[in-house]
């Protein structure tokens, strides 16, 4: 499995994501919009520009994130993310973190292909778990 630390932002993870690139040399390998996921029917017009996921990577640097990120309750800035190839494992892994937690999107088949869920584990610690 792999940890990437995953960045919520209010509109402007384009404009950081570029930043980042700038300052540490890297790129934005993944952009995904809002617009044309099945999320955009749930979003206001004006925010169908927002980024629904990107990537950004330098040396020795991997960096997610998204627009948004009120997943049940308060702004968050930061979930961990894990990714694996192995959708068991990441079901596993997804189930054992849940233990004693709060499941906020249950561990699922996705449309980009991959099985996907979020949890809330006993520590307050947010999770993204991304495998398959």
């Amino acid at each position: 499995m792999q940890l990437a630390p995953y960045v919520f932002f209010d509109g402007t993870c384009e404009a950081a994501f570029s930043f980042y690139a700038d300052v540490l040399g890297g790129a934005i390998v993944q952009l995904n919009r809002y617009e044309g996921s099945p999320m955009a029917d749930d979003m206001p017009p004006e925010q169908h520009q927002w980024i629904m996921h990107a990537t950004f990577e330098a040396p020795g640097i991997q960096l997610m994130g998204a627009d948004g990120g009120d997943f049940g309750g308060e702004m968050t800035r930061v979930s961990l993310s894990l990714g694996s190839s192995d959708a068991e494992e990441g079901r596993r892994v997804f189930e054992a973190l849940a233990a004693g937690g709060t499941i906020t999107m249950p561990y699922t088949k996705q449309f980009w292909g991959a099985s996907f869920g979020m949890l809330i584990d006993r520590f307050a610690v947010k999770w993204m778990i991304n495998a398959g």
